[in-house]
Parts: structure tokens; sequence; C-alpha cells
């Protein structure tokens, strides 16, 4: 839990401090490419747990664009809307099967093409400053607006109820 008085800015620090190795170094660099893409990011760290008290580093701008999950063996960056996104540049190289989410795995070693991924970020802020869809029905005081039973009709009397 976040302390009072402690920043999301200073648990990211925390977070890539703790990690000490090539995983805290490529967070860090992706946190400053992020930044740099969108000035008005905003840091979190959500989904807080007992298995995992560090947290999940989170970027948003009018909703989750990425989060960035760190693992043994690699590092992931998983976009929130990443398959409504363009990648020209071929950059999602996990999640690929999903209808919603992509990621990109980054290992040891791997050179993050940074004008790519800001792009990346860019298009991902611009989807989500786009507006939440409509809803697909009306509501009736924040409630769905019940289905009415088809009429029946004089020349009905013979059919069974449905």
């Amino acid at each position: 839990m976040k302390r009072p008085g402690e920043s999301a800015s200073a648990l990211f620090d925390a977070r890539i401090k703790q990690l000490g190795d090539w995983r805290g170094k490529t967070l860090s660099q992706i946190r400053i490419l992020i930044k740099q893409a969108d000035p008005e990011v905003v840091e979190e760290l959500k989904w807080r747990k007992p298995s995992n008290p560090a947290g999940v580093p989170v970027w948003s701008h009018d909703g989750i664009i990425c989060t960035g999950e760190t693992y043994r063996t690699h590092v992931r960056l998983t976009f929130a809307k990443g398959a409504s996104l363009k990648d020209p540049n071929r950059l999602f190289n996990a999640g690929r099967e999903g209808n919603v989410r992509r990621a990109i795995d980054l290992h040891e070693g791997d050179k993050v093409d940074a004008a790519a991924l800001k792009d990346l970020i860019r298009a991902a802020v611009a989807l989500n400053l786009q507006g939440k869809s409509k809803p697909r029905y009306r509501t009736v005081r924040g409630k769905p607006k019940p289905n009415r039973a088809r009429r029946r009709r004089a020349d009905d009397k013979d059919r069974p109820e449905l």
C-alpha cells in the first residue's frame, strides 16, 4: 500500500532500484521514453498483493496506455488496447493472439527502437483520448432497459407463447 506522502514516482524509483539488474535499467529506459512521448502521462503502481508486493508499473493518460511487468528472463510492456493500434515497425512480439491487448517482450541485450516505441505510445494516447464507446443500449437510472415481450395479436391465438 502507498504510504501517506509517498508519490507514485518515488515508488517507481524504488521498484527500479529493487530490481538492480538489466531489467531495472530496461524499465528505466522505457520510463524515460514514455515520458518523452507523453509528458502528461500518469505513473502508478497497481495490483499490489502479497505475491507481488511491489505491484505492477502502469502508465496512463485518460485510460491505461501500458504496463511494465518484469519476469526473470524478460521485461514485458503490455498495451491495454494494443490490438487497435497500428504497428508498422512490428514492435509487438507477444500477446498477438488476443483480441484486445498486445505486448512487447524485451530480453537482456535487446535494443529498444526509441522512435518506434514513442510513436506507439502517442498512438495509444490518441486512442484513449478518442473517448469511451457509447453504451449499446439505453439505460433507465443506471440499469439496462428491460426487454419488452412481443404483444400477442389476435391471429397469434394458435401459436404457443415464446
